[in-house]
């Protein structure tokens, strides 16, 4: 003959209430592992990016999506910058599509606040343990 009898085997211990959970163990440490090394960082560094758009303003050197380099020249909305990308060429983009920001102009000086530089004193020997003659 060219079929064998198969005989049935034995059963093991009844599954109880702890096979289930043994079963699905490996599966909740596979999802909190790609938590932890995948999903989590990504949420940190969208949550950066938001910050820095929120932050955006007139004079920050950016990058839009397609790798094109320019300025921003207005905040036109909440959603909406104007960039110069050349001379006389300025575009209207999405906030969403700026990919980084590059730098950042420094704050405009309080011209109320700031104290006028001191002024040096020009009558005073700065030549003093030189070999030099003072002028």
């Amino acid at each position: 003959m060219l079929f064998s009898t198969a005989y049935a085997q034995a059963a093991g211990a009844p599954a109880g209430p702890a096979a289930g959970l043994e079963s699905f163990l490996p599966l909740v440490l596979i999802f909190v592992v790609f938590y932890f090394l995948l999903i989590r960082p990504q949420q940190k560094r969208a949550k950066q990016h938001q910050e820095v758009l929120g932050k955006l303003r007139r004079g920050d050197k950016v990058v839009i999506g397609g790798g094109i380099f320019g300025q921003v020249s207005k905040i036109i909305s909440d959603t909406e910058v104007e960039v110069d990308i050349a001379a006389n060429v300025k575009v209207k983009v999405l906030r969403s599509s700026i990919q980084e920001v590059l730098t950042k102009p420094e704050p405009v000086a309080d011209t109320k606040t700031d104290a006028k530089p001191a002024i040096k004193d020009e009558t005073k020997d700065d030549h003093i343990g030189t070999d030099s003659p003072a002028p």
